[in-house]
């Protein structure tokens, strides 16, 4: 599993795809937070806080970790080496868990520069210092918790087809959904009051909790849950194959 691990970290870096997603993120975020001026600039908006970076990343992550995981099988399936890889000694989930620590690892560098924009608002902050800084940790930990959500979606979707397009599309929709598809329902109010079962099914009521500074332990079952669900449909997928 190890040595599968560092092959799928070294793929990502071996080619432009890894360090352009890195720089995307940053880019964007950075663009948002410091040059573009509007709501989510720290400079224009006067206080110390980092909630523009929490609110912009999951918008980025849509679209960045898909196109992370995207060729995880899906390049395998299309090119016939995901039977010899399931020929090795090594289990399904020990696959999967390879290709998920590898994006996951690839999350957490993408995200460790931003540390800088925290730094930056402790010191400009006056007095120096003024933030909220368990909000704004909650916060990171609720992003990594969306990040391996969305990752193990990706790799489901990468799965189920030997198209990357295809496979891209269905993680957006997918991720989408869960994000901020379950709240779009609840604000319809079709379901009266059915509508809170709703909004707690999506992603951004438990990240919004988390980001509070208060680690509540439905919102890290829900995270965890969501992830091992999708862990556990692409182990069913990758085992489909040989059946």
């Amino acid at each position: 599993m190890y040595a599968l691990f560092r092959k799928e970290l070294a793929l990502f870096f071996s080619t432009l795809m890894g360090y352009i997603s890195i720089l995307m993120f940053l880019l964007i975020t950075g663009l948002f937070l410091w040059i573009f001026p509007g709501e989510y600039n720290i400079l224009d908006f006067g206080y110390a806080q980092l909630s523009g970076l929490f609110l912009i990343a999951p918008f980025v992550f849509l679209f960045l970790i898909p196109a992370l995981t995207m060729r995880s099988f899906s390049d395998e399936n299309r090119s016939g080496t995901i039977e010899f890889i399931m020929t090795k000694p090594i289990s399904d989930f020990s696959i999967i868990m390879a290709k998920f620590g590898a994006s996951f690892i690839l999350l957490i560098i993408s995200i460790l520069p931003t540390l800088t924009y925290y730094l930056s608002i402790y010191f400009l902050g006056f007095p120096k210092g003024n933030i909220d800084s368990a909000a704004v940790f909650g916060s990171y930990f609720g992003l990594l918790m969306i990040g391996s959500a969305f990752i193990s979606i990706g790799l489901f979707s990468s799965s189920i087809t030997s198209n990357q397009v295809i496979s891209f599309i269905i993680a957006v929709v997918v991720s989408g959904t869960f994000y901020f598809g379950f709240d779009f329902i609840n604000n319809m109010e079709m379901f009266g009051s059915s509508n809170q079962l709703i909004k707690s099914m999506g992603i951004i009521e438990h990240y919004s909790s988390i980001s509070r500074g208060v680690i509540d332990s439905r919102d890290l079952i829900y995270f965890v849950s969501l992830t091992t669900l999708f862990l556990m449909l692409t182990r069913f997928s990758l085992q489909s194959k040989k059946w």
